[in-house]
Parts: structure tokens; sequence; C-alpha cells
């Protein structure tokens, strides 16, 4: 099994999601929360489930996509390291997964 990884810069696009929910449905955002990190848990497992974002060409990069999210990870050394989390609706800029690094990473 593969050790999850968020990444602080990835934990905190998913909480700055959860806070644009909560304003008006604080409900949905903490049930959103739940079901990203569960959804995420299930990578330990099956780290190669995830599809590859297809505005990347080949790549290391997977995504996971837990409306209206998409979660972007890669693996590395055993580990799944959570990079980004973004709203569906929204344009990737492959340059935001480039940026991240593995730096501040928690469990």
């Amino acid at each position: 099994m593969a050790k999850v990884i968020w990444t602080e810069p990835a934990l905190s696009d998913l909480d700055a999601i959860a806070d644009y929910i909560a304003l008006d449905k604080p409900n949905a955002a903490r049930d959103l929360v739940q079901r990203v990190f569960s959804h995420v848990e299930q990578l330990a497992a099956h780290p190669k489930s995830g599809s590859k974002p297809p505005e990347l060409r080949g790549g290391r990069y997977r995504q996971i996509i837990e409306p209206p999210c998409r979660v972007f990870y890669r693996q590395d050394n055993g580990r799944v390291v959570i990079l980004y989390v973004m709203r569906s609706e929204r344009r990737l800029r492959p340059r935001v997964l480039a940026a991240r690094g593995t730096r501040g990473l928690r469990r």
C-alpha cells in the first residue's frame, strides 16, 4: 500500500473551496471535504486508479474527480503525493502543478 501525503498547498486549496461553499451551505462544504478525503484515501490501495489529466500530455500526474473538485497527485517512491485541488469548472494551468513540489508534506 502506498502512503498518502497531502502537501500544505493542496490542503489550502481544499480549505478555500470549502470555505466558499460554506458561505451558503455549511453542510455541503463539510460533506465535500469528507468525500474528497475518502476518495483520496482509496489511492493508498489503488494509486494508479486516477486518470491522466487530458490537458497534460504524458507526464507523471494523475487526477481523481470528486465533484466539484479535481484532485491532482503523483506517485513518488511508494507514496501518493497530493499536490493540487481545484474546482472542476476552472481551467488547469499546468505550471501550477510543475511549481508544486513536495515541501510542506503532511500525513
